[in-house]
């Protein structure tokens, strides 16, 4: 019984250390129709993690000119890009991280010379009522000179460059039944400039079950009988 009990909570304890899970990412793996067009366009569920059913990948733009389309990602095959950008237009993901604390978010992005440079985070619990968690970032154009400005490949990938944006921590974002992050606009830029997104990965820490804790517990009590 001892041995058992003991077992048992040698597992609990490896549930509580368990950390940085990638609760859901979207890499990119499939191709947008080409010519497609419209003001809103739902690219899909996450590709990878811990999470990918009922998550969703979309983008918002105020002009129904927008085309949306798929070149190379950074390291990955597709990266999901569009024109005719507006301030306040965004792209967006939804996902749950219930059972998962310490939650934080990170993504890789580019334009074109003449696309959005300007960008924001905002987050929401309910999808309707949301707070800005990044007030500003920069998007760095590819191709321009300097370390980690290289253009996206499929085949090399420029992770942790100038390209890569990460947010960690995020108040509010643990143990979340529904979660919405948006990447909002705040540039105005000609019709023709272009802006990518990839890599998109939100992560946390396991949080172990009510009766994992209740277990470990047990076993601490256990222990100083024995002593």
């Amino acid at each position: 019984m001892k041995t058992s009990l003991f077992a048992a909570v040698a597992v609990a304890s490896c549930t509580l250390s368990a950390s940085a899970n990638i609760v859901a990412s979207w890499s990119m793996t499939t191709a947008i129709p080409a010519a497609t067009t419209g003001s809103n366009y739902t690219y899909g569920a996450a590709d990878a993690g811990d999470v990918t059913a009922g998550t969703s990948l979309s983008a918002f733009h105020a002009l129904a000119a927008t085309t949306w389309s798929t070149p190379a990602g950074n390291g990955s095959q597709y990266s999901f890009s569009s024109n005719n950008w507006s301030v306040g237009d965004y792209y967006q993901i939804t996902l749950s991280t219930l059972g998962y604390g310490n939650v934080s978010l990170s993504w890789d992005q580019t334009r074109s010379s003449t696309g959005p440079s300007s960008f924001r985070v905002d987050m929401s619990t309910d999808g309707t009522n949301f707070s800005t968690i990044l007030a500003s970032y920069s998007v760095i154009q590819a191709g321009l000179a300097g370390s980690g400005t290289l253009s996206w490949s499929t085949s090399a990938a420029n992770y942790q460059s100038a390209f890569t944006t990460s947010i960690a921590s995020i108040a509010g974002a643990d143990d979340a039944a529904s979660l919405t992050f948006r990447f909002v606009n705040l540039s105005t830029v000609a019709a023709a400039g272009t802006n990518r997104i990839d890599n998109i990965i939100v992560s946390g820490d396991v949080v172990p079950a009510p009766g994992a804790i209740a277990l470990l517990g047990l076993a601490g009590l256990v222990a100083r009988r024995r002593r």
